[in-house]
């Protein structure tokens, strides 16, 4: 079960997110579902189309339990499958 403490050593494919920092001003705010993520990009579903945007160059907020969580995307950027279960 995906909580706050742990998010970042789970999958991110389906949970909604949002841009709150970016070193690009014109993707802040951008928010939508995960739909892919490799080592360093999300894939995400958003109002305007399909985005792909760098992990590593923005902090990221996730809502889980009610509780919002902002994430820095260098901390995240590995695979997935090298991220999931590793202690962040």
């Amino acid at each position: 079960m995906i909580t706050v403490d742990n998010i970042t050593s789970h999958e991110f494919i389906g949970l909604h997110t949002e841009i709150t920092q970016s070193t690009n001003p014109q993707v802040i705010g951008l928010n939508g579902m995960i739909m892919d993520e490799t080592k360093s990009m999300f894939r995400i579903n958003t109002v305007k189309g399909i985005k792909s945007i760098a992990k590593s160059s923005n902090k990221w907020k996730f809502s889980i339990e009610n509780k919002d969580i902002v994430i820095d995307g260098s901390k995240i950027s590995k695979r997935p499958f090298d991220r999931i279960g590793a202690k962040v």
